[in-house]
């Protein structure tokens, strides 16, 4: 187990290269933003970006993920090229009808989203961008299956590196505004993919095998509405905020979300090596020892960086944002840990994944979503962005705690459930504390780094680890 532990480690870690650098130039790119944009357009990117999101979900049916499971099922080379084929062809022709479907209704969606004069040309350049993700998303998942992080990681730092240039010159330069955000933001993920396409251009024959395919749609159909629901708990708030409040209210919890997304930085590397290493893992009972404990050192490390952007979050945000944006740094701490209980999610989820019992997932998922729309109704008119911050947080724990029930049925694992709770609850404790206190920079700095200390204290770690712990500590 410690070796495939110390394997999901160093993929997830060469993965989170590029998240690093991706989330410190968006970090760094925050001044840009708020001194070109003002709220109401930072909120229609947001409200943009939530449209899409949904879109390639849907658009997607559900290959996305039945490429990694019927990759790792196919053992011959052929197999799997057949399993590339079909699926990169499926994508290709869905992300072409979307992006039609885009450009011919730009005028109405943008009606419908209160987009303002320059509404359609906002969509159609989200819908661009559409275009470009799904198919981009689908081959670099081919470095994922094959395990080649490193490929990865240059695709990844191209694709940054061309968004950089291309935002600055649109926002800066040209002075484009929400438009120059979107189109920056679709540029480098354009360019790259069209370099991917030519490098796989031997695997990507004309081929498709409708039997494969329908396969794949019965495993991947019934993720569709649950990643739908996932949405809907992510994004929906937004789309409130922008109806019960207004733009400005986005645009300020969009601030919070982006310092929140920290966390994303955690989660991506995560998510991005999990389902291939998940997969890859034959013996069942070694799979089951090794989600749970994956699931334990998963949520103390997401709480622990939680804590800290919690803590950090006003003098974050007066650091990167002029004075009209600091209130979003009231939403920072609960956001980071609605992710850190979502990371729990993502790890007892692949259970269900292996068990190809996928077809119930949209029922816990829908339970989330329709939790996180009664709250968002019900809390954002009086509370505002804080409303929808705690709608954020239920949604996630009940998906969490609904998830782990339902994959433990079908695949049951030996999570340790105390662990985990002492982990999440020592943050928000910590968090709590700092926050009533109104502590001074050093004061969250020490109580963010007094965390490993106060799991310690309470019994967190196991004998074993313990024991590790001191060895070290000697050897320092």
């Amino acid at each position: 187990m410690l070796a495939q532990l110390k394997r999901l480690a160093r993929h997830s870690a060469v993965y989170g290269i590029g998240g690093i650098v991706s989330r410190v130039v968006a970090v760094f790119l925050l001044p840009v933003y708020t001194r070109y944009l003002d709220p109401a357009d930072l909120g229609a990117v947001g409200v943009l970006i939530a449209l899409t999101a949904v879109l390639v979900t849907v658009l997607r049916g559900g290959i996305s993920s039945a490429f990694f499971r019927f990759w790792f099922d196919s053992k011959e080379p052929e197999a799997r090229r057949v399993v590339l084929r079909t699926s990169f062809w499926f994508t290709m022709t869905s992300a072409t009808l979307g992006l039609a479907a885009g450009v011919l209704l730009a005028e109405p969606i943008a009606g419908a989203l209160a987009l303002g004069d320059d509404g359609p040309a906002l969509v159609i350049a989200a819908f661009v961008g559409l275009w470009a993700q799904m198919n981009y998303e689908q081959l670099t998942a081919l470095f994922r299956v094959e395990e080649r992080s490193g490929a990865f990681l240059a695709a990844s730092l191209a694709n940054i590196a061309i968004t950089v240039g291309a935002t600055v010159l649109l926002v800066v330069v040209l002075e484009l505004g929400a438009l120059g955000v979107i189109a920056g933001n679709f540029t480098g993920t354009l360019a790259v993919y069209l370099a991917l396409a030519g490098y796989r251009r031997e695997q990507l024959g004309l081929e498709f095998d409708r039997a494969l395919f329908r396969r794949m749609q019965r495993f991947g159909m019934p993720l569709v509405p649950s990643a739908l629901a996932l949405i809907a708990v992510n994004f929906s708030d937004r789309f409130f905020l922008a109806h019960l409040a207004d733009l400005t209210e986005v645009g300020l919890y969009e601030i919070g979300v982006r310092i929140a997304s920290a966390m994303v930085l955690l989660l991506t590397a995560f998510r991005t090596a999990w389902p291939a290493f998940a997969y890859s893992i034959e013996d069942e009972d070694e799979a089951r020892r090794t989600y749970a404990y994956v699931l334990t050192y998963l949520v103390a490390l997401a709480s622990w960086v939680a804590l800290a952007l919690g803590l950090l979050a006003p003098w974050l945000v007066r650091l990167l944002t002029t004075p009209e944006f600091h209130a979003g740094e009231r939403v920072v701490g609960p956001l980071a840990f609605a992710s850190a209980v979502f990371a729990g999610y993502v790890v007892v989820a692949i259970g269900v994944g292996r068990a190809r019992r996928t077809q119930f997932n949209w029922a816990i998922t829908g339970a989330a979503a329709v939790l996180n729309v009664a709250l968002n109704l019900l809390l954002i008119p009086p509370y505002g962005m804080m409303g929808a911050a705690v709608a954020t947080i239920a949604a996630y724990g009940l998906l969490f705690l609904a998830m782990a029930w339902w994959a433990n049925r079908v695949f049951p694992m030996p999570y340790q459930v105390r662990r985990v709770a002492t982990a999440l609850g020592a943050g928000v404790a910590l968090l709590a504390v700092g926050r009533l206190l109104d502590v001074p920079l050093w004061g969250a700095l020490a109580l963010a780094a007094a965390y490993p200390l106060v799991l310690l204290a309470l019994g967190f770690a196991e004998p074993g680890e313990r024991a590790a712990l001191r060895r070290r500590l000697r050897l320092a």
